[in-house]
Order: C-alpha cells, then sequence, then structure tokens
C-alpha cells in the first residue's frame, strides 16, 4: 500500500491545482480516461468549435435579407472533425498526459490510468486500464475532481440500440441525413443548432412544455419560438420505447395529439449529466451525496455528512469529513467549467494556505450556444418575486437600438430585473447575437455591487455599437 500526501481523482479542472507551492509533496494523480476532462475532450471546447462552425454554415440563410446573395456549397464532416480532435484536442490531451508522467516538474507526481474506488476514509483502489493488478493507495488529503458523466433516462429499449451521447456524437464517422433529439436544455440546444446548420434534418423531443426551461420565462418562450421555425420541436412528447432498426433508431412516443413513430439515423440522447460519485463509491470513504447524488461540500469546499444544501450549492451545518474536498460537477449543481475553474482555485489555496478562502457563487453567469444565444446571471423575473423583492423589469430589444437595427434582429432582447430597495441588478437575461460576451458587464456589476444608475451614466457606452442593448435597458430601469 503507497501512502501519498495528496491524491487527486480526476485531470480536468483538479489537475491545475498542481502548481510550486506542491513540489515537494509526494502526489498521486488518477485519471480513468482521457486527461483534460469533460470540457477539454467532449465539452465545452470541442462543441464551440462545432458552434462557430456551424454559425458559419448558418451565415448564407441570414444573409439574403441584408441583399448578399450566398450559398453553402458543401459540408466536410471529416475536415471538421479532425480539425477539432486530431489538429487540436487529441494533441492536447496527449500533451497533458505525458507533462504529468515524463516532465522533470512531476518528479513528485505518480499517474495512476484506470478506475478508483474508496475502499475507506482517504483509501482508494485503483484498477488499472491495463488490467494489471489494482493498486490500493492511502494519503493525508485527498481532492475529488472526477467530473459527470451523460445521464441516461430509463426508457424501455435504449439499452438495445445504438444511441449517442455528447461525448461520442461529435466523433461521428459521417453525417447523417436525419437526427433525433432527446432533450431541452443546454446540451440538446446547442447540438440542434450545430447539426441542422451542417445540413441534418433535426428532430428534438422535449417531455416538458418549452425549451429551456430554466431560464427566464420570457427568454425560454422567444427560444421555443425561434427553435420551431428551425427544428422539428416535439413538445410535451414522452418516449415510450425505442427500437433499432435497418436505418437508424425508431422511437415509439405520446405526444399531445396521441402516439405516434419518429425514425431517424442517429439519436442524440441529451438528458443532462449525472455526478460519478456512485462510481467512487465515496459511502465507502465516509463521505454523503445528496438526492441528486452531488457530493456534500461546504463553502470552502471540504467534504461533509450531514448539513442542508443551500441555494448556491454549499452544504450548511455538515460535520466536515477530514482531509477531504472536491470540485466541479462531482459536487456542483452549476456543471459549469468556470464553476469548477473557480473552486480548484479555492481548493488549492485551501490546501496550500493556512487561512482559508470561501468559494463565491452569488452571481454565477452561463450561456447557451445555440441559435439565437441565451445568456443569464441572478434571479428570473419569477424568482424576484418568489423573495418577495420589490423589481423594476427592463426590455429591450436587439432591433431597438442601432447596430441590432442594422442586424435586423428581430426576435432578440435584453431583460434585467432590479431592486427598487437597493439599486442593484439582481437579474440578467440576454437572448440574441453575443448574449454570451453582452452580459460580463452585468455580471461584474452583479459582483461588486455598482448601482444601476451608475452603471448606466457613469460611463460611456460606444454609439453605435450593441452594447447599447445594455444601456437602452438600464435606462429604463425604476431603481
Amino acid at each position: 500500500m503507497q501512502h501519498f500526501d495528496l491524491i487527486i481523482v480526476g485531470t480536468g479542472s483538479g489537475n491545475s491545482i498542481l502548481d510550486e507551492r506542491f513540489r515537494g509533496k509526494k502526489v498521486a494523480l488518477i485519471e480513468r480516461n482521457t486527461f483534460g476532462g469533460t470540457c477539454l475532450n467532449v465539452g465545452c471546447i470541442p462543441t464551440k468549435m462545432l458552434v462557430y462552425t456551424a454559425d458559419v454554415a448558418a451565415t448564407p440563410g441570414h444573409s439574403s435579407r441584408l441583399g448578399v446573395d450566398a450559398t453553402l456549397d458543401a459540408v466536410r464532416w471529416s475536415d471538421i472533425r479532425e480539425r477539432i480532435f486530431a489538429d487540436r484536442i487529441d494533441q492536447i490531451a496527449a500533451g497533458g498526459r505525458d507533462y504529468r508522467i515524463s516532465h522533470e516538474d512531476n518528479a513528485n507526481v505518480t499517474v495512476f490510468e484506470g478506475d478508483a474506488r474508496f475502499t475507506g476514509p482517504r483509501q482508494l483502489a485503483v484498477a488499472p486500464n491495463d488490467g494489471g493488478a489494482p493498486a490500493t493507495i492511502t494519503a493525508d488529503e485527498v481532492v475529488l475532481a472526477a467530473g459527470s458523466r451523460p445521464a441516461i433516462p430509463d426508457i424501455e429499449g435504449l439499452a438495445g440500440v445504438d444511441f449517442h451521447t455528447s461525448d461520442t456524437v461529435m466523433r461521428l464517422e459521417e453525417l447523417p441525413a436525419t437526427m433525433t433529439i432527446l432533450g431541452s436544455g443546454f446540451i440538446a440546444a446547442e447540438f440542434a443548432h450545430v447539426f441542422s446548420s451542417l445540413g441534418v434534418a433535426v428532430t428534438l423531443v422535449a417531455r416538458s412544455g418549452a425549451l429551456l426551461r430554466a431560464q427566464d420565462a420570457d427568454v425560454s418562450e422567444r427560444f421555443t419560438e425561434v427553435a420551431r421555425a428551425s427544428w422539428d420541436v416535439r413538445l410535451n412528447t414522452s418516449t415510450r420505447r425505442v427500437e433499432q432498426h435497418d436505418d437508424g433508431v425508431r422511437l415509439h412516443v405520446e405526444a399531445p395529439d396521441g402516439p405516434g413513430v419518429i425514425e431517424s439515423e442517429v439519436l442524440l440522447v441529451a438528458t443532462g449529466r449525472t455526478p460519478n460519485t456512485d462510481q467512487l463509491d465515496v459511502a465507502a470513504g465516509g463521505l454523503e451525496t445528496d438526492e441528486a447524488g452531488l457530493l456534500k461540500v461546504d463553502e470552502y469546499q471540504r467534504a461533509v455528512v450531514g448539513g442542508t444544501r443551500g441555494e448556491k450549492g454549499a452544504v450548511a451545518g455538515g460535520a466536515v469529513v477530514p482531509g477531504v474536498w472536491a470540485l466541479g460537477d462531482i459536487c456542483s449543481p452549476y456543471q459549469l467549467k468556470h464553476v469548477a475553474n473557480h473552486e480548484q482555485r479555492v481548493v488549492q489555496h485551501n490546501l496550500a494556505e493556512p487561512e482559508l478562502v470561501t468559494a463565491d457563487h452569488r452571481f454565477v453567469p452561463h450561456a447557451v450556444f445555440s441559435s439565437p444565444q441565451v445568456a443569464s446571471v441572478g434571479l428570473t423575473e419569477v424568482e424576484a418575486v418568489e423573495r418577495g423583492l420589490d423589481i423594476s423589469v427592463a426590455r429591450q430589444d436587439y432591433g431597438g437600438v442601432a447596430y441590432g437595427w442594422a442586424m435586423e434582429d428581430s426576435t432578440g432582447f435584453a431583460k434585467l430585473i432590479a431592486d427598487r430597495n437597493t439599486g442593484l441588478l439582481v437579474g440578467a437575461h440576454i437572448i440574441g447575437p453575443q448574449a454570451s460576451s453582452l452580459i460580463q458587464p452585468l455580471i461584474q456589476a452583479m459582483h461588486f455591487g455598482q448601482p444601476v444608475a451608475n452603471l448606466a451614466r457613469g460611463q460611456y457606452w460606444i454609439h453605435p455599437s450593441l452594447p447599447e442593448l445594455i444601456e437602452n435597458a438600464l435606462l429604463q430601469l425604476d431603481a
């Protein structure tokens, strides 16, 4: 049995913990799949490379009303796929692995490639990927950064058919003519945009009555409206049974107008993600999860048992499990890379420094890179009302500012929510071009407590630029 000062499980954000302060520590780094984690290999980075390609491919469809006749001559899927993976992603992942295994900077690091499971407090058994004998290791400190995996719904016949998840669909050998996507959230919306823009006929099957239903209601309603003009969107539709057929997959569904059948060459299951706590057998390590399977952590990212999870993710009132920390999807309800990176910095500091710092989850933003883009931070209007806040709400259309008018955008808008009593923003929601960039000054204002009046009039806003969308919305607020 080998003993280490520190064990890190997962090489996504957890891999960034090891800076010069840990050179004198004996470290074990465990990875069962590909170095780099979800974001690099099957998440944020390759999907956004695909989204950018899709945006370019979709340009001809939006150009004719501007007096420009453009055509999409061809989509070379193999070139798209190879640019993303062979030329970029796979090389970065391999380089990260080689660095940890062979570079002189990591003489104190032992890399274990295989499945890890707890066999006791701060004790793990690692079954090597090469089939060798399992190793049992212990440590003074353990960091769990083992992420999440696609959630697979319990649908009759699904296990017996060929289907894809976000982990596999980007490496398709060739583009299908048709694709069915199960899901109505971030992942479903992004891949529907990607594959439809590349010429695939997309059918999106949603159990709920709207897409992106976790967004502000106005944004969800508008996104659903725009999506239905681009894809075959089946709302309030349940999938009862799935079966293989000669040319692909057949879904038997129950829709508002009765039972039906949907056939396509490819089925993409995009119904969310689940934390990997069960695969680590965390209970054997004296650790506890909540009803969603997320490891319980406090505001310092320390593992705890007992207590109650607050609205910002941390568990209050729990008993600290000595020497165990966690970050990212395995413990965070946000499942966002920028949150995992923030939590990594918190864990890194708290491992290396005597004075602990807390994670700041007050204003966690997110974006959906579909068409149109969606970005959000803070409370929705419904949430603000439920909290009893005296709010002022402003809504500004893209087409009401000069640049949006030049773009002839007729669907996008920004919606801002402010607390009249404090004069501060409590929520911001944007749907439309460049939403993920336009929202950044509002995130900053919320983090640093900048009053709405000062934000609107205390600086120049370039005219005519798209950020005037934000300026004009701010000026409408009575706060």
